[in-house]
């Protein structure tokens, strides 16, 4: 008796365990992830468009100007590497828009002339 109801309590605990974690990876309505770590956290994604000092217009990745293993990007992160692109005088201009996710859910953003608008 002792020998069946030891695998039985393991088998038991696994699914628990496995239900758990299968339900806290999912969305909830109106998050990104349940996971603590994604909720605390403040994503920012974005297409932006440079227009130079000569006049062209190139993309811009504001990911090429963070420290190197950073990727969590909230808006005042992009305001400030917006800020120190156009002070630098490498662009007149940038525009650009998309989505920023956080634990509030997931809200438009839009960039207009180097400023950040929720």
């Amino acid at each position: 008796m002792r020998e069946s109801v030891l695998p039985a309590v393991q088998t038991a605990a696994t699914l628990a365990l496995v239900a758990w974690m299968i339900t806290g990876f999912t969305p909830a309505p109106g998050r990104w992830l349940r996971w603590k770590m994604f909720c605390r956290a403040t994503f920012t994604i974005v297409e932006l468009t440079g227009i130079t000092k000569n006049g062209t217009t190139e993309t811009v990745n504001v990911y090429d100007h963070l420290s190197p293993g950073s990727f969590i990007l909230g808006p005042p992160q992009l305001q400030a590497i917006l800020d120190h692109l156009t002070a630098s005088g490498r662009y007149e201009r940038i525009d650009g828009t998309g989505r920023v996710l956080s634990a509030r859910g997931e809200q438009p953003v839009k960039v207009v002339a180097g400023r950040v608008v929720l």
